[in-house]
């Protein structure tokens, strides 16, 4: 974790947004892309396999979530590279009263969500994918028995993306969300996940954000390059997504784990809403 928040503040707004890079995300494409195998040539004697599917297995599908039957309205959506402007303006109403647009970065909003989500259950992600600018101020620290310790006062740094979170309408979110669902869906593919299905990333990644430790008493941290470590192993070797969980205060991460509940049980469908009661195991990323 950096002295200045890199993550903290951006993580707060991903998770409320959570139904929710420039050029350093077509770069990540690009590479993905290069990446995948090219299939090995069939033998001239060999009869030719017949083809895999390339039909993703959903195991959440967008239709079984809980949404008004005119989701969000019934505006024809616009095309992925020119969405900015609509999504600004349909999270900035799901937010009211809270200057929900200076904390986005207007340019590739949805692909910026998308990306870091899918990033979240990983050791680290890059700061050029991220859709919200951090928090403000540094954090903050104190010596506590010969260690420095995560100062409580630190928690209030994020009051503001809570304090959004809270007051954002989950339903409504949904709605949102799912009227939008073809550009996040897109956006995925298009990040190098051409056969799997961003609905179920999403609540994979939900359940992850879930399984977060919710330790007691303050967080030892040692100084690391230009910023600091937990001085916990089994702490600083979460993810990206546990680790500011866990950083951002009990409090604040009983909160925000609160609202993930909230969202999943909308999401996955009355039938399926027992899965929510509890933290699910936590899960890898692709």
């Amino acid at each position: 974790m950096s002295k200045r928040s890199s993550t903290g503040g951006w993580v707060f707004a991903v998770i409320a947004l959570v139904l929710i890079a420039g050029a350093a995300w077509f770069l990540v494409q690009r590479a993905r892309k290069a990446d995948v195998a090219k299939p090995a040539p069939v033998a001239a004697s060999a009869p030719a396999p017949a083809p895999a599917s390339t039909a993703p297995v959903i195991q959440h599908p967008i239709e079984q979530a809980q949404a008004a039957p005119a989701a969000a309205g019934t505006a024809p959506l616009p095309a992925l590279n020119d969405s900015d402007a609509s999504v600004l303006a349909g999270l900035s109403a799901l937010a009211p009263g809270d200057d929900l647009g200076s904390w986005l970065v207007h340019q590739s909003i949805i692909p910026r969500i998308v990306a870091t989500v899918d990033a979240l259950p990983r050791r680290d992600l890059s700061p050029f994918i991220l859709p919200v600018h951090p928090a403000r101020g540094s954090l903050k620290t104190q010596d506590a028995n010969g260690q420095k310790v995560i100062d409580a006062a630190n928690a209030a740094r994020y009051a503001p993306y809570v304090k959004a979170m809270q007051a954002m309408d989950s339903q409504a979110l949904v709605d949102w969300y799912v009227h939008s669902y073809p550009l996040f869906q897109q956006a995925y593919r298009e990040l190098g996940y051409p056969h799997a299905y961003f609905n179920d990333r999403l609540i994979a990644v939900i359940d992850h954000l879930l399984a977060a430790p919710e330790p007691t008493g303050p967080l030892a941290v040692v100084s690391y390059k230009e910023g600091f470590a937990y001085a916990d192993p089994s702490l600083q070797s979460l993810s990206i997504g546990q680790r500011t969980m866990v950083r951002i205060g009990a409090a604040n991460e009983a909160a925000v784990k609160a609202k993930l509940r909230d969202l999943r049980a909308r999401l996955v469908g009355s039938g399926l809403h027992k899965e929510a009661a509890a933290p699910a195991a936590a899960t890898t990323a692709h």
